[in-house]
């Protein structure tokens, strides 16, 4: 199968290395519209759908295959390597953050830095570890994802996009969860929600950038400051305002965070 269309890959942009945008549970490459165009002077910019959602080849969802993380990190490399890419920037929201890692620790080469939005190694307390939920929790959102899953959606989307000044935010992001085929959605979310890539974490030497809202329902502060503890040569950035997906709610703070990392600017007003 052509990767390339697997995972939808679109590409735009100028520069001579590559930015690599990878979305979030529920979600698909149109989430980085807000992003993702202001570093095209600068980068030669690379969008992709996860196996499963947006436009990807829903028939190549292997439930087997694709009952870890793994799948989709090596998904990413064949992209990667479709478009002979090395020392890419990665930039990858919630669960894809983690995907990215994983990447990045299986082919260092192929990446020069991680951008880490929202991340999560793992979503439930543990022992010295605030992730943010208990295991009963996530059971009952599981078991609420299965009885209803329309349902569930419209009422966890609002929690996840936080701003409900603008709850056009929420909006979208539930249009885009409904739009999920069902049955890939309720699987994806137990590999997400029940996965646990600490013990990775210390094999990471790509340097990365953790940027986190100041309030998020899904991933305390208490998470970005333990990845920053975890992973070597890593920063913390907090961004001041609310919810999980702050490309979205906050793309200039998070294209400004981003900016900065990289030591690029913004191309100047036409």
């Amino acid at each position: 199968m052509d990767v390339l269309k697997r995972n939808n890959v679109t590409v735009s942009g100028a520069g001579q290395r590559a930015l690599v945008f990878v979305h979030g549970f529920g979600c698909d490459q149109r989430m980085w519209r807000m992003v993702a165009p202001a570093f095209e002077a600068h980068y030669r910019t690379v969008l992709l759908d996860l196996v499963g959602a947006g436009h990807s080849e829903l028939t190549a969802y292997n439930p087997a295959r694709y009952s870890t993380l793994a799948a989709h990190a090596e998904d990413v490399l064949a992209v990667l390597a479709a478009l002979h890419l090395t020392e890419v920037v990665l930039v990858g929201h919630s669960v894809s953050a983690m995907i990215g890692v994983l990447a990045a620790i299986q082919e260092p080469e192929r990446f020069s830095r991680l951008v880490l939005v929202a991340p999560s190694p793992r979503f439930i307390n543990d022992a010295g570890y605030t992730g943010g939920f208990e295991q009963t929790d996530i059971e009952e959102l599981l078991e609420a994802m299965d009885n209803n899953y329309l349902g569930w959606s419209g009422a966890i989307t609002p929690v996840i996009m936080g701003h409900p000044e603008q709850p056009e935010l929420a909006a979208e992001l539930n249009a885009s969860f409904c739009q999920t085929d069902p049955t890939i959605a309720h699987h994806f979310a137990r590999v997400t929600f029940l996965s646990d890539v600490r013990p990775e974490l210390p094999r990471l030497r790509t340097p990365a950038l953790i940027v986190q809202c100041s309030q998020d329902a899904l991933a305390p502060l208490a998470v970005g400051e333990y990845l920053r503890e975890q992973l070597a040569g890593s920063e913390l950035v907090v961004l001041n305002t609310s919810g999980h997906c702050p490309h979205l709610s906050a793309p200039q703070a998070t294209t400004a965070a981003i900016h900065h990392y990289l030591g690029t600017a913004p191309a100047p007003s036409q």
